[in-house]
């Protein structure tokens, strides 16, 4: 039986663990992200990847920061025959990655060299790109960098953000790291070096990114918000408040009026003048302080003030 530490902790990573354990490889441990506090509340909330390794009974390991933990050197002396990695969301030391006796393995969701980093997913949105993938890769000290063994993609549908394309590459991944694995342990399976000319990165999003700039194109701004949803959201400073846009498309019109400007208003259109003369069709938002809400419910409450023609967001203020 090949023996593997698991390494991952969102839901993206659960499918390929219990694929592993219904395939019957060996579990030596799983490592994830500590437990954190979350919402108002602060309530201590478990990594998904940790509530599905107690509930498969398996050893977990949660190190603040791997390297140079203790937790590091418990992981070394299993000496496992593979580690694969799925979204675990630390930087893996190279006498981890030297500690597999066959193989690090990373299931990395980009169609690789395109992406490198903690957002492909999001990026691959952001851009507006036409299909997203998976590349089953080997692990290097270099950041997504190792050779690549086998990739599989699928579309981006007008429809996805990066919440369904991460709950389907987590598929996706799953079914190509149980077809590559045979290959991987007989070490029979191709390793295919990245052209380096063709590499691009997709660095975690930052805060910054998270503010629309309505300045922008209405069809960069709608692949934004899908990017940024479901989290952490992106948002418009609308009358100077934070307001979130989490629903949005491209309006079939144009307009002469400048980027901000009101230029639709009525119980079922809030449309915002864009970048270029296009038109932002906004039909799901969340004021600052209260919940989501459809923009019917929205105009019959805070927005009932608003009017078409009205610049509700400042293009300097952002």
């Amino acid at each position: 039986m090949t023996s593997i530490v698991f390494m991952g902790t969102p839901q993206f990573s659960v499918p390929i663990l219990e694929a592993l354990v219904a395939n019957d490889y060996q579990i030596l441990a799983v490592v994830t992200q500590p437990d954190r506090k979350v919402g108002r509340k602060q309530v201590l909330q478990q990594t998904p990847v940790k509530e599905a390794a107690v509930r498969l009974n398996l050893p977990v390991f949660q190190p603040e920061k791997l390297s140079g933990s203790p937790e590091l050197a418990d992981v070394i002396a299993l000496q496992p025959d593979l580690i694969v990695t799925a979204a675990y969301g630390q930087f893996l030391p190279t006498k981890l990655l030297e500690a597999a006796k066959i193989a690090a393995i990373n299931v990395h969701g980009s169609l690789l060299p395109k992406y490198r980093g903690g957002a492909p997913i999001q990026y691959a949105v952001l851009n507006g790109d036409s299909e997203i993938g998976i590349t089953i890769m080997h692990m290097a000290k270099k950041m997504d960098a190792g050779d690549m063994i086998e990739q599989a993609s699928i579309p981006i549908e007008a429809t996805d953000d990066t919440g369904s394309l991460f709950d389907k590459l987590s598929y996706v991944g799953r079914d190509l790291l149980l077809k590559t694995l045979p290959g991987i342990i007989a070490q029979t399976a191709p390793r295919t070096p990245q052209d380096e000319a063709q590499v691009t990165f997709a660095y975690n999003i930052t805060k910054e990114q998270e503010q629309l700039d309505i300045n922008q194109s209405a069809e960069q701004l709608v692949n934004q918000i899908r990017a940024l949803r479901p989290q952490p959201g992106a948002w418009l400073a609308v009358n100077g408040q934070r307001t979130k846009i989490w629903q949005a498309t491209v309006a079939e019109t144009t307009t002469d009026q400048a980027a901000g400007v009101i230029v639709a208003l009525n119980k079922k259109d809030f449309e915002l003048a864009a970048g270029n003369g296009t038109v932002l069709k906004i039909t799901e938002i969340q004021p600052a302080g209260k919940a989501k809400m459809p923009v019917q419910s929205y105009l019959n409450g805070v927005g009932k003030q608003l009017a078409v023609g009205q610049q509700v967001v400042v293009p300097d203020a952002e």
